[in-house]
């Protein structure tokens, strides 16, 4: 039987020459298995142009996809829909960039109600001015804590670039986290415009100074939502001389590394306090944002410090999940009959979708009476401008014996009522065209009110940056340095309060929402709006008017 040859006259052939063309076949052989690897295996996706990465789908689509997630699927289509009315004008792209994906049924209600607002404010921009450029939405998906944020950031960065796209703000931002922080410095770096609706971490925020003249950490950035210093600075205020007292207040919070908790820690830990030392601040450690671990166990131990000393105001550093954990162990303990208001941040704005009506019971105590009320610097609240309103009249009639005139009323309040009722016109008419949203908008969690003022603020920019014919569009450095000149008569009169943007694109003395959870005295508890707290201690200036010297 003849013996298979790789060459003829292999035999004879010389060692060297052996050997290249030995790693000439392995070359070839190589070659071939590359080719068909990537010839014949096809890409994991969830979608046209949506990359499934551990298990995620990431990506960025403006043609009605849902991500896998049933609650939002409704809203994305009525998106697509708008960017289908207005093709064919002009037009520019902004993004909405947040984690669209979860296992827990409350953070899939609470990614429609921010996609509902962001609806919303897109139909407004494009009809509210009347002129070009209109606003094609997308939405990007960065996946679980903003984990695959490079893989959206880069498909963001190529839509900016290009002439088709015209990519010119990216918006949502729902989380203050440092996977949050990278993408927000890596797209201005590449000067593309950011308005951060959601965050309130102090880390991701320029600094003002009194020229305007200083340097800023992320050129572009604006942010409609007060910082944890401003929002800490409001509840002080709004709580008076009682939420100053040393022994009367107690600060609990997380250790674990998170933006939201550090800024907040250290904004509580700031307010000026009077009166004798009072308890230390307490710590715990949580294990992620939507994990437990063992915070039940640390918070029971927490509770017992509390209760032997004269707190009853405890100031708390932490996330939602741990927040409602806290508060049930607190109610657990029954310190001497007290009654405990905890005091937290924004992000307790998702609390009351949390809750069952067991917590609910379990806060009231078997007598019906609340053991603990938890209150909370919200960005918004839609009783919060009439409430003012009333309270204002009624010190108006007790000091005068005519009616107010038109520039008497106070702007802080009249004009952020008008924006409200336009905005519940929106969302009427958006009912009567047949649109489903998922879910008629709850304003009460604020978020749709929240975004919607953000899609406005950008409609107003990129407005205000178009030049020249309707056909060209506003260039990404234009509309950045848009944000600092959305102030006095360019103010945004914005559904949770006036924006007025300084130097650094932050909202000078945005007022608080100051708002309860209480659980009543039977069935489920209820979201009460308190009042309005100011971080500078008053009220926004006339006109909005951002003195030269910010506090």
């Amino acid at each position: 039987m003849p013996r298979w040859r790789v060459v003829p006259g292999w035999r004879g052939m010389p060692r060297w020459k052996k050997i290249l063309y030995a790693l000439l076949i392995a070359g070839s052989v190589a070659a071939c298995a590359v080719f068909a690897w990537s010839h014949f295996r096809k890409p994991d996706t969830c979608a046209d142009g949506i990359e499934r990465i551990g298990g995620e789908c990431i990506g960025v689509d403006g043609e009605g996809y849902d991500f896998g997630t049933p609650e939002i699927r409704d809203v994305a289509r009525a998106i697509a829909r708008e960017n289908d009315r207005i093709e064919g004008q002009p037009y520019v792209t902004v993004a909405m960039m947040l984690p669209l994906q979860s296992e827990r049924a409350e953070l899939r209600r609470q990614m429609r109600s921010d996609l509902q607002g962001a609806y919303l404010g897109q139909r407004q921009a494009n009809a509210g001015e009347g002129e070009p450029p209109r606003i094609r939405l997308v939405l990007a998906n960065p996946g679980r804590n903003y984990g695959q944020h490079q893989h959206v950031v880069d498909t963001l960065l190529r839509m900016a670039d290009s002439s088709e796209d015209r990519l010119r703000a990216v918006t949502g931002f729902n989380l203050s986290l440092d996977a949050t922080e990278e993408a927000v410095e890596r797209l201005t770096e590449h000067e593309v415009p950011v308005l951060a609706s959601r965050i309130s971490g102090d880390g991701i925020a320029n600094r003002d100074s009194a020229d305007g003249m200083a340097k800023l950490r992320f050129p572009g950035l604006a942010r409609i939502l007060p910082t944890n210093h401003d929002a800490a600075q409001a509840l002080a205020n709004f709580n008076g001389e009682r939420g100053r007292e040393n022994a009367k207040t107690v600060l609990v919070y997380d250790k674990r590394s998170d933006a939201y908790n550090e800024s907040l820690a250290k904004a509580f830990s700031g307010i000026e306090e009077k009166g004798p030392p009072g308890p230390a601040a307490m710590s715990f450690e949580s294990p992620a944002i939507d994990e437990p671990g063992s915070t039940g166990n640390q918070f029971t131990q927490i509770t017992n410090n509390i209760c032997d000393s004269e707190a009853d105001i405890v100031y708390f550093a932490g996330r939602t999940l741990h927040l409602r954990i806290f508060a049930l162990k607190l109610a657990q303990v029954g310190c001497k009959d007290r009654h405990y208001t905890i005091v937290s941040g924004s992000d307790a704005a998702s609390l009351r979708q949390a809750m069952t009506a067991k917590d609910w019971e379990q806060l009231r105590g078997e007598d019906g009476h609340a053991k603990v009320t938890v209150q909370y610097a919200a960005p918004a609240h839609p009783d919060a401008w009439n409430a003012e309103l009333a309270r204002w009249n009624e010190r108006w009639d007790a000091e005068h014996d005519r009616e107010p005139t038109k520039e008497e009323l106070p702007q802080y309040l009249t004009e952020p009522k008008a924006a409200l009722a336009t905005l519940e016109k929106r969302i009427e008419s958006t009912r009567s065209e047949g649109v489903r949203l998922g879910s008629d908008p709850n304003l009460e969690d604020s978020r749709t009110m929240l975004v919607y003022d953000g899609l406005v603020t950008i409609g107003k920019a990129l407005h205000q940056a178009q030049q020249g014919s309707a056909e060209t569009a506003p260039g990404r450095e234009d509309v950045g340095r848009q944000w600092s000149l959305l102030q006095s008569r360019h103010r945004v009169q914005g559904t949770s309060g006036l924006i007025c943007l300084t130097s650094g694109g932050n909202p000078y003395d945005k007022p608080a929402a100051v708002v309860e959870l209480d659980p009543g005295r039977e069935g489920h508890g209820k979201l009460k709006f308190v009042g309005l707290g100011w971080p500078t201690g008053r009220e926004q200036p006339k006109n909005c008017v951002i003195p030269s010297s910010t506090p």
